[in-house]
């Protein structure tokens, strides 16, 4: 049989990945342009930060015009925001997460920075965690207009409030940034400073299943082949307990300890099967001897990123009410 024919792994309705390594994007592929939103006046623009590989983020600005106080004016903190897609699908273009940083931006009065890191398999792993990270470093750098600073953010952010957030494989991506960042630090004298992390419905992992994670044999399968796919067969020996995508495995743990930030949010979902992991994550955090301050969202009765879904339903807006108070709270 043709190999490129052949189906090796199939999620429907995500994609299919062929024996050959094609893989077949399902959804995720379409996307809109940047520009002024009508509906809450949040304007984005977009920027190549790094001509070598493509990666771009797409930046989101609030309606100034509204700020009516001196506090509205003071400058905004920064959300940097990984989207979803398994490291596989998506991108900072796509309707849904444009959709859903313009509401975001326009309710929390943030200036957002959505990064467009490259996906596998035409870019394996490591690459978009390290585009992840270069774009972290790009914000950081653009601190003060005076020395060529990208405008919106030396004139508007506020660098020692800066907030990394993500869905599902962008929740991962939150935390391996955090990792690295406490390891390599944002710059001496940027004044950079991560105040928080939020997990949304983390890609976490693992060979054994923890709480009431699925046992079923196929689909664990599944995960460990979609793990190697995306790092294209060059990850480490270790498979899911890689610290990368099991952060809880036995030696891994130590490294939450040093989360470079005062507070973190993990938001689960009850019907999502990666729900018990992301809870053994936050229970690890709250162990690990950290000084900061970890809160739980568990939202009953849905699935995996249903705010993405269904963002106008009483429990999507009920999450970003959580997230607004989280970026606001000490």
């Amino acid at each position: 049989m043709d190999p490129d024919s052949e189906i090796r792994v199939d999620f429907p309705p995500y994609l299919r990945i062929y024996k050959s390594g094609r893989l077949e994007r399902l959804i995720g592929t379409d996307t809109v342009p940047a520009g002024l939103d009508s509906a809450t006046g949040v304007n984005s623009k977009d920027i190549v930060i790094d001509a070598a590989t493509g990666v771009s983020v797409r930046l989101y600005l609030p309606d100034l015009t509204a700020d009516k106080t001196e506090q509205e004016k003071k400058k905004m903190p920064v959300l940097v925001y990984y989207h979803g897609g398994g490291f596989l699908l998506q991108s900072a273009a796509s309707p849904t997460y444009h959709s859903y940083l313009n509401s975001l931006v326009a309710k929390a009065r943030v200036l957002a920075v959505s990064v467009d890191y490259r996906l596998a398999p035409e870019h394996p792993l490591p690459a978009g965690y390290d585009d992840s990270w270069d774009a972290l470093k790009w914000v950081a750098s653009n601190n003060s207009r005076g020395d060529g600073g990208e405008p919106w953010l030396a004139e508007h952010s506020d660098m020692g409030r800066i907030f990394l957030a993500g869905d599902s494989a962008g929740a991962n991506i939150v935390h391996n940034t955090a990792v690295t960042a406490a390891l390599r630090g944002l710059g001496a004298g940027s004044g950079a400073q991560i105040e928080g992390i939020i997990l949304i419905h983390a890609y976490f992992w693992g060979k054994e299943p923890v709480g009431s994670e699925p046992t079923d044999a196929e689909l664990r399968g599944k995960m460990e082949k979609m793990w190697e796919y995306v790092f294209a067969g060059t990850s480490t020996t270790e498979g899911t307990d890689d610290p990368r995508i099991n952060p809880v495995a036995a030696g891994n743990a130590a490294r939450l300890r040093e989360l470079p930030c005062k507070k973190a949010m993990v938001c689960v979902a009850e019907h999502d099967f990666f729900s018990e992991r992301a809870k053994a994550y936050y229970e690890a955090v709250k162990k690990s001897g950290w000084g900061g301050r970890a809160e739980l969202l568990e939202t009953e009765g849905e699935e995996h990123v249903f705010f993405l879904k269904d963002p106008r339903s009483e429990k999507a807006l009920a999450m970003m009410d959580r997230m607004i108070k989280f970026f606001g709270s000490d």
